[in-house]
């Protein structure tokens, strides 16, 4: 298959004009379907520029590209608005723009182009992702045209189309996802609501099979007007025909409409409520958005999409066939379904399942799809009544006025923070998948790319907080390290060591505070309450580690007299830092270097002055082992 963008042999083009010869000018036009399957009428007039032989060459390439990769409405006017805003460019900036070619070498477009896409990101805010995009499209069309084997491009600009873009991709700031109880809410809310639906649309189909022709017994009755609405099948326009003047309703159609709906527009109100006690209304879908995201874990666009054709019931599961518009994909996903356990009329809570949503959701949407004479049943259908008195049966629209996710979510008095944005529901999904299967983005990222996971999923805060509490856990760990090391004791510690109550406090005996006093325990940067009791050594064995380790054991009392050696000790281990790599450093002297720095934290400005004084004037040095020199001095 030829890459996208590439020229296909066989594909139906225009002929080329050859260079030099007029250029058709007339308009071009490309009828696109947006997401929700309704047609738009896309046009580009190369007659709007001076460069119009430039513009036209570029809206060839334009309406082929878009027809032959079926480009939703959204990306086909994308293409359209790069092509206005460079051939705006090349009229303003460029000598000679009558004559701009893609096919001549004067005026030279190579420099136009490089200009453009230099200047384009002054024309958006800081960060926009939009002057790369620009600059993508219009590398991909002109790259397109110099693959087509009649249609030149000359000069530089098949080399600049090979090469890069020119501009920075820019950045964006991702949605964060919905906290637990906020999804929780959501769900619950959307429960409950998708009850209520059920409930009223039940009634009106009850209330609409006890009805009669209206033709034959009257349009004044609910019943009736339900009747021809549903099982009559009768025209909207017909039944508004029939309904009295709103002064001469009775009671019981005046009862379908609130009292604060001005007296212009009851009728129409009226008209309305008949057909959302039949009939799904665009408001009513979100619930089912909601639960259908929560159940697959799908974007919001993969889940309003579906027709009856992609669902595959199973005994104990069901098969969606998804599309992502963005990556061109069909992914294929099962998820599991479990029948209403029989006897059971009343769960404990409703089951967030897939399947039984789905049939739910089938149930209500077909008589729509009947009613507009589709054969292939959407899910997400909508009914509602347009002016000025028909009924409109169209696919979902998350963003309607009045009806968008933000007012669904006010109506239903859920407390969301800002933004409200229906997207986040999914990323709530992707947060508690990366929970599940603790961060390994090979299984999290089972629907799209590792770098989409990490570009578009990794900045949730509760990702963020999960690995804050990693970091924490770390440092708590070398922190009881450290609790675990010497002792510190200052000048009055070491005077009241006469006190027998402060030895028994210590742990120690009366000839091992004498020992210690005099110097018999001194191991060089600490004292020891019993050299041959190292934690890094057999019972009975003098300590073999000594001094090196004794900042890492228990068994270590730094007293005053160490400080000089401390210092000394703490001189070594900066040096050493700067010639070992990092890792290994704190991988051998890491615990040493915090304990260090707490003993000598506990000591004054004062008393660390003198003990350098007296460094300098004893010409102390430290006393290591002469195997420890070998390390030291490598």
């Amino acid at each position: 298959m030829p890459r996208r963008g590439e020229y296909r042999q066989g594909f139906p083009l225009p002929e080329p004009s050859s260079v030099g010869e007029p250029q058709r000018i007339g308009r071009r036009e490309v009828v696109a379907v947006d997401g929700r399957g309704e047609k738009s009428l896309v046009t580009l007039d190369p007659a709007e520029f001076r460069c119009s032989t430039l513009a036209g060459e570029l809206a060839d390439e334009w309406v082929e590209l878009v027809t032959l990769r079926e480009f939703k409405v959204g990306h086909v006017r994308n293409f359209r608005n790069t092509v206005h805003l460079f051939c705006s460019f090349v009229d303003k900036h460029a000598g000679r723009a009558e004559e701009a070619s893609l096919g001549r070498e004067v005026p030279d477009l190579h420099h136009a182009v490089t200009e453009w896409i230099r200047t384009l990101p002054t024309g958006f805010k800081e960060g926009s992702r939009s002057p790369a995009w620009h600059a993508g499209r219009l590398r991909r069309m002109i790259t397109r045209r110099a693959e087509h084997p009649n249609r030149p491009v000359a000069g530089h600009l098949p080399g600049w189309a090979q090469g890069n873009v020119g501009v920075r991709r820019g950045q964006s700031n991702e949605l964060d996802e919905f906290t637990r109880p906020q999804k929780q809410a959501l769900v619950k809310a959307a429960w409950a609501n998708l009850i209520a639906i059920e409930t009223r649309i039940k009634e009106g189909w009850t209330l609409a099979a006890a009805g009669r022709d209206p033709r034959e017994h009257g349009w004044l009755e609910p019943a009736n007007l339900l009747w021809a609405l549903g099982p009559g099948g009768l025209p909207l326009d017909e039944i508004a025909g029939h309904v009295p003047a709103w002064a001469d309703c009775p009671s019981a159609l005046q009862a379908l409409v609130p009292a604060s709906v001005p007296l212009m527009g009851k009728k129409r109100f009226l008209l309305g409520s008949l057909v959302a006690k039949l009939f799904l209304h665009n408001r009513d879908l979100h619930c089912f958005r909601i639960l259908l995201m929560a159940a697959t874990g799908r974007a919001p666009e993969e889940v309003t999409g579906l027709f009856e054709d992609n669902v595959e019931f199973g005994p104990k599961s069901v098969t969606i066939d998804f599309t992502k518009g963005r990556a061109e994909a069909e992914p294929r996903q099962a998820f599991g379904t479990t029948a209403m356990q029989q006897g059971v009329l009343h769960p404990e809570r409703p089951r967030l399942d897939a399947g039984d949503l789905i049939r739910r959701l089938l149930k209500l949407s077909r008589p729509l799809a009947q009613r507009a004479g589709q054969t292939r049943t959407r899910l997400f259908l909508r009914a509602s009544v347009a002016n000025p008195s028909t009924i409109s049966i169209k696919p979902f629209h998350g963003t309607l006025p009045a009806s968008s996710f933000a007012d669904w979510v006010t109506a239903h008095q859920v407390s969301l923070n800002a933004p409200i944005d229906i997207r986040r529901l999914r990323k709530s999904g992707k947060v508690e998948k990366a929970i599940a299967f603790k961060g390994r983005i090979s299984d999290i990222a089972d629907d799209h790319t590792e770098e989409t996971f990490r570009s578009h999923y990794a900045h949730g805060t509760t990702l963020r907080v999960i690995s804050g509490d990693v970091i924490t856990q770390a440092q708590q760990r070398w922190f009881d390290k450290a609790v675990e090391g010497p002792l510190v004791l200052s000048e009055e510690a070491v005077r009241s060591l006469d006190d027998p109550a402060t030895g028994e406090g210590l742990g120690l005996s009366a000839q091992e505070i004498e020992d210690l006093t005099s110097g018999e325990l001194d191991m060089g940067v600490s004292g020891c309450r019993n050299p041959r009791e190292s934690p890094f050594g057999r019972p009975g064995q003098l300590c073999p580690v000594a001094p090196l380790r004794c900042l890492e054991c228990r068994n270590a009392l730094v007293l005053p007299s160490n400080l000089p050696q401390l210092l000394l000790f703490a001189d070594h281990l900066e040096s050493l830092r700067t010639r070992l790599q990092p890792q290994h450093f704190h991988e051998l002297w890491g615990q040493s270097r915090v304990n260090l720095l707490a003993a000598l934290d506990a000591r004054s400005d004062a008393e660390i002055a003198q003990a350098r004084t007296q460094i300098t004037d004893e010409e102390l040095t430290l006393q290591l082992p002469l195997s420890a020199h070998v390390e030291f001095d490598a």
